[in-house]
């Protein structure tokens, strides 16, 4: 929910986006709950967000969902939404 970022489950965050500028590099990435051991938040404040929670796409759609059943069509969207070609780096040239 706004002004938060990521991807959200109405309370829970499904997929955390983030930005890092330091010493004139920026890094960016994203972490998208796929079948996460959802224990291990039940020990900190993710995102250091008081009262919202994490989830994950097992959770909310009740069934195991593996990263590799994810990982393509992520990739064919992120491609499509961004107009651009990804290059793995294990392809050649």
């Amino acid at each position: 929910p706004p002004p938060f970022t990521g991807v959200w489950m109405g309370d829970s965050k499904l997929c955390a986006i983030g930005v890092h500028c330091g010493n004139h590099i920026t890094s960016h990435g994203l972490a998208l709950n796929c079948c996460t051991d959802l224990s291990w938040f039940e020990h900190i404040v993710p995102c250091g967000l008081e009262g919202k929670g994490v989830t994950s796409l097992s959770r909310e759609l009740g069934q195991h969902v593996a990263v590799s059943h994810v990982l393509e069509p992520f990739l064919d969207s992120f491609q499509e939404v961004f107009d651009c070609t990804l290059v793995s780096s294990e392809d050649p040239g």
